[in-house]
């Protein structure tokens, strides 16, 4: 069986959480990956914890379900470790990823007995010195793509340029600030 590398993603309504796992499969696609990025949809609305996924592999996927024994989750908003199991059926040699000014072992009584690896980064920081507002979904983006090595960072800076290029036609000025972000996390991810 090929290897597929799946990935949960835990944030709040406006975050960008749906959004960053739509850009991952579009960057992972543009490299010539398979992928599947989808939103687990009930009744979200600004602010409503909301669940999205992603599956990445160098061969066909034929798997078409959520995602419950992910490699990889994502963390956007620190405030669902009190409220979600996000460390549910999160595999042992995974990781996760949390957008926290904690440090990972200050986040570890969060997680349930988790064993396996914990990452966090600022979020918050990185996004409002880059780019003026809150918007963690950028930088958590570059995390899971450090963290996870589904692509080589360097490709993964080139595809985004494109992506905030096409995504940003009407609004240029927002793109460096947008690749600073993604940069900065790729640097300051722990």
């Amino acid at each position: 069986m090929s290897k597929i590398t799946e990935i949960r993603w835990h944030g709040r309504g406006g975050q960008g959480a749906k959004t960053a796992s739509l850009l991952l499969a579009d960057v992972a696609f543009n490299t010539g990956k398979y992928v599947q990025g989808f939103p687990e949809y009930g009744p979200e609305r600004m602010g409503a914890p909301i669940t999205a996924y992603n599956r990445i592999s160098e061969n066909k996927i034929r798997v078409h379900s959520n995602i419950y024994d992910p490699e990889f989750v994502v963390v956007v908003d620190e405030t669902l470790l009190e409220s979600i199991p996000v460390t549910k059926g999160l595999k042992k040699e995974g990781a996760i990823v949390i957008n926290t000014e904690k440090s990972p072992e200050d986040v570890k009584p969060y997680l349930q007995g988790y064993e396996g690896r914990i990452y966090t980064i600022n979020a918050r920081k990185i996004s409002e010195e880059a780019l003026g507002k809150y918007f963690p979904n950028t930088p958590m983006l570059a995390a899971i793509v450090k963290v996870s090595g589904v692509m080589p960072e360097e490709k993964f800076i080139e595809e985004m340029q494109h992506s905030f290029e096409h995504k940003f036609a009407s609004k240029p000025e927002v793109i460096e600030g947008n690749m600073k972000a993604l940069k900065t996390a790729l640097q300051e991810v722990k």
